[in-house]
C-alpha cells in the first residue's frame, strides 16, 4: 500500500475532527469520565482493530486514550489509516470527548 503523500494526509484530516500528524502518525486523543469509560473505548478499539487487521499504537491514562495510526509495513500513514481513523470516529465513546493539541 502506498504511502500518502502531505497533501493527501491533510485532505484526510479535514474529515478527522481532533486527529493530527504527529512523529509520522496519524494521532488522536481522547478524554473520558473516568478508567473505566476509557478502558471500555479501548476494548470497543481493540475489537475494532482485530477485525480490520490494523492494530493501532495506544496509551491508556486514567480516563485519556492516545490512538496513533502508522502503516509500520509501508513505511508511513496509508489509506488504511486514514480509514481506521473513519471508523474509531464512529466508536460509542460515552461521555468522550476529543482533546484536541494545538
Amino acid at each position: 500500500m502506498a504511502i500518502l503523500n502531505p497533501s493527501q494526509i491533510e485532505e484526510s484530516l479535514r474529515n478527522l475532527p481532533g486527529w493530527r500528524l504527529e512523529a509520522g502518525a496519524l494521532v488522536c486523543d481522547f478524554s473520558f469520565a473516568d478508567f473505566v469509560q476509557a478502558f471500555a473505548f479501548v476494548t470497543q478499539l481493540a475489537l475494532l482493530a482485530e477485525k480490520e487487521g490494523h492494530h493501532p499504537d495506544l496509551d491508556l491514562r486514567y480516563n485519556r486514550v492516545r490512538v496513533a495510526l502508522v502503516s509500520h509495513d509501508a513505511g508511513g500513514v496509508t489509506e488504511r489509516d486514514a480509514a481506521m481513523a473513519q471508523a474509531i470516529q464512529k466508536l460509542p465513546r460515552l461521555a468522550a470527548t476529543l482533546t484536541a493539541k494545538a
